[in-house]
């Protein structure tokens, strides 16, 4: 059998040909995206304000883009194991993140994680805010923040918190540190169990985000002492911020955004960040987010860009606090 030799000039345009195939067939792919259903992965149980905010965007995002947007809920390890599945997920725009405050900016400086939580993803968009609400049992005794505070102190150590997240852990911590109380913290795979556990009476508190906690305080099924923010929210115009009820410089935002895995094309990330401002410019998904206590970024903030520097500013933020304060996973 006699072998086939090629000119040697012909060979190193072949192969050169061959190595630029997945680049040219990357961009092919950005250019007819998408052709199949996108999954927005959240790294919480269903039920959750972050599932909730995701679900409500997933609808909207599913008429611009013209595919099935289908959220997918992988809870456990203050949402660990979802985000690294998505930062091990193909880079193609199919499989998304949809996480917040904790699972992108506290867990990178708590936890020895096996992806970095800047570096590893793609920015699309920043989605919403808000902050927490110090939400009680209804049968707690306090008739003010005040009054809690010195509740807690009374019963050191035996009071309960719920904890389905690093970023309640890290607001809860930062609380006894600024007040001088003293928790037990109570693990959750969620933040709406967690909440059931305290209509039920079977803990004592929880940071709770609006969209979880809203509708069981109108029904007088909880307490709400403050919010942690520098003011009040539209949401709850009678509750108060720690900072006017006399716990100054508690200022904690809970955030959600969106990103995609590291090295995802340009021309896909920009395909889902136009989808996501869609969304958020929508009469309706706005109503339905406003409900929930949610507060939605200007369009200037709605850029990949423009998550990218404020994921960074958090980072430099709340790392030294957590690292000083030894905030630990549980």
């Amino acid at each position: 059998m006699t072998s086939l030799k090629l000119p040697r000039r012909q060979f190193l345009r072949l192969a050169a040909g061959a190595a630029a195939l997945p680049v040219v067939s990357r961009y092919a792919a950005a250019q007819t995206y998408p052709t199949r259903p996108v999954t927005l992965n959240v790294p919480f149980t269903a039920g959750g304000p972050t599932d909730a905010v995701a679900r409500i965007i997933a609808e909207r995002m599913r008429a611009t883009l013209g595919q099935a947007v289908i959220v997918e809920n992988v809870a456990g390890a203050d949402g660990t194991i979802g985000v690294g599945r998505v930062a091990r997920a193909a880079p193609d725009g199919y499989t998304l993140s949809v996480g917040q405050w904790g699972t992108h900016v506290l867990n990178g400086a708590a936890y020895s994680l096996q992806y970095d939580v800047l570096t590893d993803f793609e920015p699309v968009s920043l989605l919403t805010s808000n902050p927490y609400i110090v939400v009680t049992k209804k049968s707690l005794p306090a008739k003010d923040l005040k009054e809690l505070i010195a509740w807690i102190k009374a019963n050191d150590g035996k009071v309960t918190v719920g904890i389905a997240s690093m970023a309640q852990r890290v607001s809860a911590a930062y609380f006894q540190n600024l007040t001088g109380t003293k928790f037990q913290f109570v693990p959750y795979r969620g933040a709406a169990p967690a909440l059931q556990d305290v209509i039920a009476g079977n803990i004592d508190l929880v940071f709770d985000q609006p969209s979880n906690s809203l509708q069981q305080l109108r029904a007088g099924n909880t307490k709400a002492y403050a919010v942690t923010s520098k003011k009040r929210i539209a949401s709850l115009p009678d509750t108060p911020s720690l900072d006017e009820a006399g716990v100054p410089g508690f200022d904690i935002s809970v955030w959600n955004a969106m990103w995609a895995p590291k090295a995802t094309p340009k021309e896909t990330i920009a395909k889902l960040n136009a989808a996501v401002v869609d969304a958020l410019a929508d009469a309706n998904v706005r109503t339905r987010l406003a409900e929930l206590g949610q507060e939605l970024p200007s369009r200037e903030q709605q850029t990949p860009q423009a998550l990218g520097a404020f994921q960074k500013a958090e980072i430099e933020k709340w790392w030294p606090i957590i690292k000083e304060a030894s905030i630990k996973p549980e």
